[in-house]
């Protein structure tokens, strides 16, 4: 018997359903499970929010799990709750809206909790190595005006910089762009979107 391919995805639009990153992986989602052979655990970073790392929850991390106070215990359990989460799954989708020309904050909260040393990179004599082996990742952009390709487009590279450090090679970006240029371009956009989603899911 086949196993399923176990799929995360990540929401982090602000603008519940009416976000279009949010649309994207809704048709992700539903071509997925219209296609059978997947299991999807979906995440949604805004309702479910994570508070911005601080000094005690990084700290709590340093400290041996049995010497952690009550406190302590409870802000270790978010970054561990989360990774046990990652590292279930095969494939990692990202609906990521495009904020002020980056990702979302509460994207990047999350960032924050699995990017962790020691535990998916570490730090050697030759620089930082990922630790994360088997896992694929696609990120569902939206945006809108037309930035991919251009200097503008910070957030692609800090996506595929971020998932690359923890070992994540493979991945995979749709775009819809111009979102927000007129009816005729947001209907063309999301419909070349979908398309590319549609051959993605094929391939899962």
């Amino acid at each position: 018997m086949t196993t399923p391919t176990r799929v995360l995805l990540l929401n982090s639009s602000i603008l519940g359903d009416n976000g279009q990153s949010r649309g994207l992986a809704a048709h992700f989602r539903a071509q997925a499970e219209r296609r059978g052979g997947v299991t999807i655990t979906e995440r949604d970073l805004v309702s479910d929010a994570l508070p911005h790392l601080d000094g005690a929850e990084l700290g709590s991390w340093m400290i041996e799990p049995a010497e952690r106070d009550a406190a302590q215990r409870e802000l270790a359990a978010r970054s561990e709750t989360l990774l046990e989460e990652f590292f279930a799954h095969d494939v990692i989708v990202l609906a990521a809206p495009l904020y002020n020309l980056g990702i979302p904050s509460q994207l990047k909260a999350w960032f924050d909790r699995v990017l962790r040393a020691g535990r998916t990179f570490r730090y050697t004599e030759n620089g930082p190595q990922g630790l994360v082996e088997g896992k694929r990742a696609l990120v569902l952009a939206a945006r809108g005006g037309q930035y991919a390709g251009t200097p503008l487009d910070s957030q692609t590279p800090h996506l595929t910089h971020m998932l690359g450090l923890m070992g994540i090679g493979d991945v995979e970006f749709v775009y819809a762009e111009g979102l927000a240029m007129g009816d005729e371009a947001r209907e063309s956009a999301l419909g070349e979107a979908h398309q590319a989603i549609d051959a993605l899911v094929d391939r899962l």
